[in-house]
């Protein structure tokens, strides 16, 4: 009796050994060879969701850090579980400067954190100009189609020869560029952020320099070298593939002229705008992509609930920058109530995310958005003299709007005053975050005026402390302005508690802008 227990508790083992190993076999893993946990884990969670939930998403350009998914989080009243960039190209203080890689970085990671999956895609240089380009040819100027310098546009045939063709100096030239990016998702990867990574989007069409080519020297055989070039020299482990397309409306658009087939990919996108999610299209990727996930990389407008009953395998849409207002406020409330659109807020996320941010080594999604971290002054804010307790004087001479611009070491403020004998007046103030004072003159009788603004030891509340020094003749005066800024309805609202004493009044108010 004894022996038959200890065979049957062995062969138990064994078995439930044989079942862990098969569904370690079973797993669907990431094209990328040894990818990443966290990367594995992200693709695991696309073919959990995949045929039963749609994530919402929002792109941001370079330049603006979450600028539009706040936006659009303000807009709709739910906030999009998917943060989009690019990697930029264009000229510095451009929306697409090439200049905002590293706060791209920065700002990935903390999505990462606070609940967001990471995409990104890059409307590459073309490797017959250094950084930055243009986005369309300057058609002022006298065409050279052997020295493009736009995204869009096309390259001559021998050009984009050489582009494949190891050794060739636009080889080289290629090679450099995309080892740029490479140094910055090397970051997010150290960082153990898996990014869902759109490269060479919209192959299937010929607006942009990589894309419309067939044959020998193709579009896929481009995607398939950057792909080399990743995967087996920089080890970037933390990418999750996406091939992306556009409508294919013509027939030198059919999207198998341009798949590099499935050891090449994880997930399937596809870019949609004026509302044309024609059945066509989602049938055909469908065939092509043998179970894999797909998904819509850009949308001028999202699916309807009627186009999600007929293609229920999109697992997210991704809104376009700047094209949130596109589509209505009644609309999106329809796809809030439709349990099958997960917004970062549903329950229905949370619990689906909670696998992936496991792996990740994450808190939970609660835990990490009751976490403030450093307050965000950033945008435009308006006054709210309804929420505002004032005194005698009233808002006379308060902003009427703040106009903010804010990084790690860095606070602009441009100040709008509504004058009732002339046009409003401007002001604007550049603090440093470090308690150095920052001279300038004030507004009043060329006065001088120092600014030093200090955080909080958590870094929620902002402290300003402005003096103006008045001459008068024999007599000196000064005044002192103490500030203190922080946020309330979850950042919606900047609260600043205002106090200050000169010769002239005392003032002890509490002024609340609302964001724009």
């Amino acid at each position: 009796m004894i022996q038959l227990k200890r065979f049957c508790v062995l062969s138990l083992i064994i078995l439930l050994t044989l079942n862990s190993l098969a569904a370690e076999d079973n797993m669907i893993k990431p094209v990328t060879p040894k990818a990443s946990t966290e990367a594995q884990a992200l693709l695991d969670l696309f073919y959990h969701i995949s045929g039963k939930y749609i994530l919402t998403g929002q792109h941001n350009f370079p330049n603006v850090k979450d600028r539009n998914s706040q936006f659009a989080a303000k807009y709709i009243g739910k906030t999009p579980v998917v943060w989009s960039t690019d990697m930029g190209f264009a000229k510095p203080g451009d929306t697409d400067s090439y200049l905002a890689r590293p706060d791209i970085v920065k700002e990935a990671i903390r999505q990462h954190q606070l609940g967001s999956l990471v995409t990104i895609c890059w409307h590459a240089v073309p490797p017959t100009a250094d950084e930055p380009v243009t986005f369309r040819p300057d058609f002022s100027k006298p065409a050279k189609p052997e020295s493009l310098a736009s995204v869009q546009g096309q390259l001559l045939d021998q050009q984009f020869q050489d582009v494949l063709t190891p050794g060739t100096e636009l080889y080289k030239r290629w090679e450099a560029q995309v080892d740029t990016i490479a140094f910055y998702l090397k970051k997010l990867r150290d960082a153990k952020v898996p990014v869902l990574w759109r490269p060479y989007h919209e192959m299937n069409g010929d607006w942009f320099w990589w894309g419309g080519r067939t044959g020998k020297y193709s579009t896929k055989a481009l995607y398939r070298q950057l792909y080399n070039r990743y995967v087996n020299h920089h080890e970037l482990t933390n990418l999750i593939w996406m091939w992306s397309v556009d409508r294919a409306h013509k027939e030198e658009m059919h999207y198998a002229k341009y798949y590099p087939g499935n050891d090449y990919l994880d997930i399937i996108a596809l870019d949609v705008y004026g509302r044309d999610f024609s059945r066509v299209y989602y049938d055909s990727l469908a065939a092509l992509s043998k179970g894999k996930p797909m998904t819509l990389g850009e949308v001028g407008n999202p699916p309807t609930p009627d186009i999600l009953d007929a293609q229920p395998g999109w697992s997210y849409y991704v809104v376009w920058a700047n094209m949130v207002r596109n589509t209505s406020k009644k609309e999106y409330e329809v796809l809030e109530n439709d349990p099958r659109v997960l917004f970062k807020e549903d329950q229905a996320y949370i619990n689906a995310v909670a696998p992936f941010r496991k792996a990740c080594g994450l808190k939970p999604i609660e835990e990490a958005l009751a976490e403030k971290g450093t307050a965000d002054f950033s945008g435009f804010w308006i006054f709210d003299e309804e929420k505002s307790k004032l005194d005698n004087w009233g808002a006379g001479f308060l902003p009427s709007k703040l106009w903010i611009k804010q990084d790690e070491n860095r606070l602009i403020v441009e100040k709008t005053f509504v004058m009732e004998y002339a046009d409003d007046r401007i002001r604007v103030d550049t603090l440093s975050l470090d308690g150095a004072v920052n001279q300038s003159i004030a507004d009043y009788r060329n006065a001088l005026q120092r600014m030093t603004a200090t955080w909080s030891e958590n870094k929620d509340t902002l402290f300003i402390e402005t003096k103006v020094a008045f001459d008068r003749g024999r007599q000196m005066s000064e005044s002192i302005t103490q500030e203190k800024w922080f946020l309330q309805d979850n950042g919606n609202m900047l609260a600043n508690k205002y106090y200050s004493t000169s010769r002239w009044a005392e003032r002890n108010i509490h002024i609340v802008y609302r964001r724009w």
